[in-house]
């Protein structure tokens, strides 16, 4: 690995630190806020994050937006700011702190899905060995969303119970891997995440302004840290992955992503100080077992990357 891709790979493995922190902040963001108010707050604050972080370089690269991919402007653009979207507002939306826990790990099937995608779209080769990885990680999310029962009338009522949220949730899923190869294809080393985030924060203002039954913003100091931290942590990791996933080394930084549902977990845990059943450890340990098995599969047999 040359010393240019070693260094992006290691700032895009940043994001998986960030990221770790993020879904118990949203849920904690939500909970004072609300869903779409509270996801439009952190955003805002993200954008206001990586402007300053950025300053006049951010500025000068969003200026040449007429010299990016259409790809990547709008159609990178569109994915970004429907996943943040469907991730933030899903949390918000979960019923209580466990299940925002449960949509958590669902978002966290893209690590194994982005191999997937590569290996379908012919930009990553892999071994027979993938597909069973991709198994596991199902096999997890069915021990998360059946609890003590594999039955699959028991997983289909509990998704039933909440399926806006959870269906949020799956989409996130999909569509954080098609949004990294696209951009990864078609990016040319530019980088909007800055407007893709910017953007995401005025569309879920405008979703808030139409909402007419919204309870008041219930604000607090510590809401409001909360409300910087969770931001901050979102500009930071999402400026990290772009990089890395432009000029770093696709299968490692998605490999490095499955410690991810583990970290989520137990910092989500920690700040919503809510202990979820066996079951679900068993899921995350499915989930993170699967995520690399299917990183295995993209190895050389020389074990070069």
């Amino acid at each position: 690995m040359h010393e240019a891709t070693r260094k992006a790979t290691l700032i895009g493995l940043l994001a998986v630190l960030c990221w770790s922190c993020t879904v118990g902040l949203m849920r904690a963001v939500a909970e004072p806020l609300g869903a779409v108010g509270g996801a439009a707050c952190l955003y805002t604050m993200a954008a206001v994050c990586i402007a300053v972080v950025r300053g006049r370089k951010g500025w000068r690269e969003v200026a040449r937006w007429r010299e990016m991919h259409p790809a990547y402007l709008w159609a990178c653009g569109a994915l970004f700011v429907v996943y943040e979207i469907c991730l933030s507002v899903a949390v918000g939306l979960a019923h209580d702190r466990s299940q925002a826990m449960e949509i958590g790990l669902i978002n966290y099937l893209w690590p194994s899905l982005t191999i997937v995608l590569a290996v379908l779209c012919g930009q990553q080769a892999a071994r027979w060995w993938l597909w069973p990885g991709v198994l596991i990680c199902l096999w997890g999310l069915a021990r998360v969303l059946g609890g003590e029962s594999f039955s699959l009338p028991v997983m289909w009522s509990h998704v039933l119970g909440n399926p806006l949220a959870y269906g949020m949730a799956f989409a996130a899923a999909l569509l954080w891997p098609t949004y990294s190869l696209l951009a990864r294809r078609y990016g040319a080393g530019f980088n909007a995440v800055g407007l893709y985030v910017t953007w995401t924060a005025l569309a879920l203002w405008a979703k808030w302004l139409m909402l007419s039954d919204m309870p008041p913003m219930q604000w607090s100091v510590t809401t409001a840290l909360q409300v910087f931290l969770v931001g901050s942590l979102t500009a930071l990791g999402y400026s990290c992955w772009e990089h890395g996933i432009q000029h770093g080394k696709l299968a490692v930084l998605a490999a490095a992503s499955y410690f991810t549902p583990v970290f989520s977990a137990f910092v989500a845990s920690a700040l919503l100080q809510v202990m979820p059943d066996w079951s679900f450890w068993q899921g995350v340990a499915l989930v993170t077992l699967g995520s690399l098995i299917c990183w295995w599969a993209t190895r050389s047999p020389s074990g070069g990357h």
